[in-house]
């Protein structure tokens, strides 16, 4: 029997899970991994992992309840690990976890049975009157691969006012994630979200993935920063509408001290590891973390600190001044 595993933010996993069991009895080999706030990317592939282990050394099914979110990246990493006997689909609806658990006994493979059960979660999911539902993905994915930030407009052409307008700067560890591809593109309504990181270019599968994760209509490129330099002092980009995003406060630091121009950065989730404490519901420090917001802050940056855009904006202040008391920084 194949195993399946639900990966999703909060308890989404656990609730399709009871839904589905209402409808098909209760289910051996299917477990839920939840995504809770304060947990970051590395515990929650290891909860993935033990996971695994429960459903047995057979096939395994992912599925998770978005493209391009931290449940899905992680999916996907260990994905990578074994590709053989590890499926992963994005999307999960009802119908589509009802007909894998329907189509498991007498599948295969993983791989099988994310094939079959793709097109019945497409199916599952419409809408009317018909031009409400969307294109068709693959098409989509396809243009967003071909994306590069290269310009081909001729060099020494200057489009608006010759400078790249940055619509947000965020620093978020997790990158180009679901709060970001929904609500904060939406709020800010950029042609472009880029992430400024040079350990990410160097990494194909993240690249990739972010990349993939990008909403429609939005094109996504990842880049080091010296690249960004270059595309904020090109006027052929000067009608461009940038969502930047990098993964730590010392990337913006040292984008700051190589020329880069921000008046704002948004600080929207630091993951906590060890050596960091909690200074917000979303924020954990360390010493270096507290020691470079505020260098940034000196070079005249204004911080908006909160996760999404219907949040209230919290104390920068205030946080650093818990940071410090629990690192027992003088």
């Amino acid at each position: 029997m194949i195993g399946i595993i639900l990966a999703s933010h909060g308890d989404f996993a656990k609730g399709i899970k009871e839904s589905s069991e209402m409808i098909f009895g209760s289910q051996e080999n299917l477990e839920t991994v939840m995504l809770k706030p304060s947990m970051g990317p590395e515990e929650y592939r290891n909860n993935l992992k033990k996971a695994m282990d429960k459903v047995g050394s057979g096939d395994i099914l992912f599925l998770a309840d978005l493209w391009g979110g931290t449940p899905f990246n992680q999916c996907m990493t260990l994905y990578e690990e074994d590709k053989d006997r590890i499926a992963v689909v994005a999307g999960v609806n009802l119908p589509m976890l009802i007909q894998a658990l329907s189509e498991r006994m007498t599948s295969e493979s993983a791989h099988d049975l994310a094939k079959i059960i793709i097109d019945t979660a497409r199916e599952g999911a419409k809408g009317v009157p018909e031009f409400v539902n969307p294109p068709d993905k693959a098409t989509l994915l396809k243009e967003l691969e071909e994306n590069t930030i290269g310009c081909q407009i001729p060099t020494g052409t200057v489009l608006g006012d010759g400078r790249i307008d940055i619509v947000l700067a965020r620093v978020d560890t997790r990158l180009l994630h679901g709060q970001v591809a929904t609500n904060w593109t939406k709020f800010v309504n950029p042609d472009r979200i880029i992430v400024v990181c040079d350990k990410v270019c160097k990494d194909e599968l993240r690249s990739r993935m972010i990349k993939e994760a990008a909403p429609p209509g939005v094109k996504a490129h990842v880049i080091p920063l010296k690249k960004m330099i270059q595309v904020q002092d090109d006027p052929r980009f000067g009608s461009t509408k940038a969502l930047l995003l990098f993964e730590e406060p010392q990337s913006v630091l040292k984008f700051m001290e190589l020329g880069g121009r921000l008046d704002k950065v948004n600080l929207g989730s630091m993951a906590h590891s060890k050596g960091k404490v909690v200074a917000t519901n979303a924020i954990a420090l360390d010493k270096d973390d507290v020691e470079t917001l505020e260098k940034i802050k000196d070079m005249g940056v204004e911080f908006d600190i909160r996760k999404v855009p219907a949040d209230s904006p919290e104390s920068f202040d205030r946080m650093i001044e818990k940071a410090k008391r629990e690192l027992k920084i003088s």
